[in-house]
């Protein structure tokens, strides 16, 4: 299932998927995160048997705080 640490080639593979409650429904830039797993797969929601990234707890907690926080430059 896991071609290497970071990825799985074929999302649909894993379960407990979820949109984001500030996800606005438009489905045009929206991730998806599953539940349940040793490491946090994310995918692109168009893309359900498209790749998923892993992230480690500590790495994805990391993210998601400095998102929140407005630290990281996005769109630009």
């Amino acid at each position: 299932m896991v071609s290497n640490e970071c990825t799985v080639p074929d999302s649909s593979s894993l379960t407990g998927w979820y949109k984001s409650s500030y996800s606005d429904g438009s489905q045009s830039e929206c991730l998806e995160v599953a539940r349940g797993h040793a490491h946090v797969p994310v995918r692109d929601s168009k893309a359900v048997t498209g790749p998923a990234v892993l992230f480690s707890l500590n790495g994805w907690t990391s993210f998601v705080t400095a998102v929140k926080n407005g630290r990281l430059p996005l769109g630009q």
